[in-house]
């Protein structure tokens, strides 16, 4: 029997803004301290250039099983990204053309799969932000039971519906709502430091073109760092 709970609420249109100006790599950077958050590096996106930020509605298939993942497509709507476990399985695809061109005309703003997709061409013309391990042209079964919006495990990753995803060209992260606001302020933190740095290392690099060196662009951390090893 496949179990199908609610949909979680939204998250905030201002939270997904804040979102939109940062990355993957910004927020694994706020994650790192908790060791959490940072799906497989084979999840990636299909095509160059998709990207997803979006509230998570989460799916839980069994192995070469995607008679659940149909389900949760059509009970999706704007807003929401599909994250669905397909256990790492690679034997068979779990959707190709038909069923992501079904996500993106209900108004899904994605899919991740820990898994294999098909059609690749199609879904690249598609341009609709799918996330996946590989391809494989061999089709999936629709026979088992699965369950959608209870907490899964998505590329190594636990994630509970209602919690935010982004995906980019480096892979996909997860933060949940509770460590939305401690993340995104580390992150901006780090965005503000890095926006500053390339600024730095523009003009030092313009400057010594016209032969002008005084001073360096090693950064402020690295002595201290060096120095901890008496190099």
């Amino acid at each position: 029997m496949n179990r199908l709970k609610p949909k979680p609420p939204l998250i905030s249109k201002s939270i997904i803004e804040r979102a939109k100006k940062l990355n993957t790599t910004l927020i694994a950077d706020a994650l790192h301290d908790s060791n959490t958050g940072v799906m497989d590096y084979k999840i990636k996106p299909v095509s160059s250039g998709m990207k997803v930020i979006a509230t998570a509605m989460t799916v839980d298939m069994r192995a070469g099983d995607n008679l659940i993942l149909h389900q949760a497509i059509y009970g999706g709507s704007e807003g929401y990204v599909l994250i669905a476990d397909g256990k790492g399985h690679k034997e068979n695809a779990y959707l190709g053309e038909l069923m992501a061109g079904a996500a993106h005309a209900v108004g899904l703003e994605g899919i991740i799969i820990d898994g294999f997709v098909r059609d690749k061409e199609a879904l690249c013309e598609l341009g609709f932000p799918i996330f996946a391990k590989g391809f494989t042209p061999k089709g999936p079964c629709k026979e088992r039971p699965g369950e959608v919006n209870t907490t899964i495990t998505c590329g190594g990753v636990t994630v509970h519906p209602g919690d935010l995803v982004i995906g980019d060209e480096d892979g996909v992260v997860v933060v949940s709502q509770i460590k939305i606001e401690d993340v995104f302020s580390k992150a901006e933190k780090k965005l503000a430091y890095e926006q500053k740095r390339l600024e730095e290392i523009a003009e030092y690099g313009s400057e010594r073109k016209k032969g002008v060196t005084t001073g360096d662009i090693e950064p402020s951390w690295l002595k201290n760092k060096i120095g901890n090893f008496n190099m």
